[in-house]
């Protein structure tokens, strides 16, 4: 089998193809690789010539039904230009590096955003219901890896994640997300952050094939191309069952400096950070410094931090967007109830939390619910 960065036209489509069939995987690539010489051998051939050695009886079932592969990949592409993305394998300029080395990789990649230059990347990953303080600290702690050189890498979601992005652009650095859907399934709250993101000039990835949302299921594989696409890997803040610990596991797993910051001793939030300290799997973070040695950049390198802008003020918003931050309270409220506080008009409301979310002023919660930052 050809190595995946020397692979032809033909070998691509039959393996966007087959990373598209539900269950197949990378134990199940492995599984054909061995008994193929080459994908694009695949291709155009009838599925029940050759599936009936896929051990997965559902997978085979899946593949039996489709008939040919090239019907499926011809789609794929199509859905995949219209989405905007641009199909990735290792070995390709906007494949991730580093993501391609870990054991387990996507033999392929949706990408969406800009081809940056080759650097140092820290992943940090914490919990979605931050106290107001720590996200606030969690953007500066980002903002400061950022103006040290290094890029910023997380997962999109609302709190700790959106944070580090968001402190990523505020240093004019680059920030790449990883998301559990696929780039045109995008969750509103999600969809957000992606356009900043690319707007900044980042990059937003995902191993699923278009028209995949997000689901239970799908966080926790993508957790490991947060810490795979990384040099070192952060916890920010998490509690003892936390999401955040998928991608510890995985860092570890990769070979990957695992760091925690620590928090207060009673605090819950914080009571998974501390345990990994103690237990010794996770160096002890305290700031930005901590995060560039473990990922191979040396601050006194890299150049003084940017001047970080000025916090926006409410003041300076429209008078929508005024009205309705002054509705929004600390605790989740639905859209009803934010528009039965400020009297505005739905689509105005809508379009007011909107730019309050852009500005980070506001994150939007699963359900619809808001609640300030």
């Amino acid at each position: 089998m050809a190595a995946l960065s020397s692979l032809s036209h033909s070998d691509r489509q039959a393996l966007l193809a087959l990373w598209a069939v539900p269950g197949l995987g990378p134990v199940g690539l492995a599984e054909l690789a061995g008994r193929v010489d080459r994908w694009a051998d695949l291709l155009d051939l009838p599925a029940d010539q050759w599936a009936h050695g896929v051990k997965r009886v559902d997978v085979r079932g899946h593949l039996l039904a489709l008939e040919r592969l090239r019907p499926l990949a011809e789609r794929l592409r199509e859905q995949a230009e219209e989405g905007g993305m641009t199909i990735c394998f290792p070995g390709d300029a906007g494949f991730p590096a580093r993501l391609a080395e870990i054991p387990n990789a996507p033999p392929l990649i949706f990408r969406r955003g800009t081809v940056g230059p080759a650097r140092r990347r820290v992943a940090m990953v914490g919990t979605r219901r931050p106290a107001p303080e720590f996200y606030e600290w969690a953007r500066e702690f980002a903002h400061g890896v950022a103006a040290g050189g290094a890029g910023v890498v997380s997962g999109a979601a609302q709190g700790v994640d959106q944070a580090c992005h968001f402190g990523a652009l505020d240093a004019g650095g680059e920030t790449w997300a990883f998301l559990g859907s696929a780039l045109d399934a995008v969750d509103p709250g999600v969809s957000r952050v992606v356009e900043r993101i690319l707007d900044g000039g980042g990059s937003v990835f995902s191993e699923l094939p278009p028209g995949v949302r997000a689901s239970r299921e799908t966080f926790p594989p993508r957790n490991r191309l947060i810490s795979g696409a990384a040099d070192a890997v952060v916890v920010l803040r998490a509690a003892d069952l936390s999401g955040s610990f998928y991608t510890a596991e995985a860092a570890l797993a990769q070979g990957r400096p695992l760091l925690a910051v620590p928090g207060e001793a009673a605090r819950a939030d914080a009571a998974g950070t501390n345990r990994m300290i103690c237990l010794g799997s996770a160096r002890a973070c305290l700031g930005p410094e901590d995060a560039l040695r473990a990922a191979g950049v040396h601050p006194q390198d890299a150049p003084p931090p940017p001047a970080r802008a000025e916090p926006v003020r409410p003041e300076s918003l429209s008078t929508a967007a005024r009205a309705a931050f002054a509705s929004v309270s600390r605790e989740p409220m639905s859209f009803e109830e934010v528009q039965i506080a400020s009297r505005l008009d739905p689509g105005v409301l809508a379009s007011a939390l909107c730019e309050l979310e852009l500005l980070g002023l506001v994150q939007q919660g699963p359900g619809k619910y808001y609640e300030r930052v």
